[in-house]
């Protein structure tokens, strides 16, 4: 990569600065969300595990199991969400 000088860096208009930084910032954007993708997972496999564990349990308490089962419907349903942003945002060519 070569260096432009520092007197056309200056020059530059913001939009032009913009316009050269627009690619990264969309690699940036579409590694947020794919993140947070990974975090829901990570929730929801965490939820999954805990509705197995109480299941096993002598006393099931169905209140907060069924609780349990809402948050893992609301997860999948925000992961569901973002698959839908990204895809909308970054569609493939």
């Amino acid at each position: 990569m070569k260096l432009l000088p520092f007197k056309e860096i200056l020059a530059m208009s913001k939009d032009k600065v913009n316009e050269a930084m627009a690619p990264i910032r969309a690699r940036q954007i579409k590694s947020q969300a794919e993140l947070e993708m990974a975090r829901i997972e990570a929730d929801i496999l965490s939820k999954e595990t805990l509705i197995q564990e109480m299941c096993t349990t002598k006393d099931v308490n169905f209140s907060y199991l069924i609780d349990c089962w809402d948050d893992v419907a609301l997860l999948e349903r925000r992961k569901a969400q973002y698959v839908l942003a990204l895809e909308q945002l970054f569609p493939k060519e």
